[in-house]
């Protein structure tokens, strides 16, 4: 499993403190949305040009993670 500290930031000032990736006004809430709704990785990578196929993966680790509630600020940020 990738570093997700790299791909997922969470930043007060930024989309209200919610999990983004990369500091970029990109949640991972919209890139699962995305996927929840059938959108391939191709697709998302158009409509987002900044993203990186990484920053999809790491969404998807970061929700395997917070469904388990692994996920912490301590955690992303060690």
């Amino acid at each position: 499993m990738q570093d997700l500290a790299n791909r997922i930031t969470i930043l007060p000032d930024i989309c209200n403190g919610k999990p983004t990736l990369r500091g970029m006004r990109i949640t991972v809430k919209t890139v699962l949305e995305y996927l929840a709704a059938g959108e391939t990785p191709d697709n998302i990578l158009e409509a987002y040009p900044d993203l990186e196929r990484e920053d999809i993966y790491a969404a998807i680790q970061y929700a395997v993670l917070a469904v388990d509630r692994d996920v912490h600020v301590k955690k992303l940020s060690a």
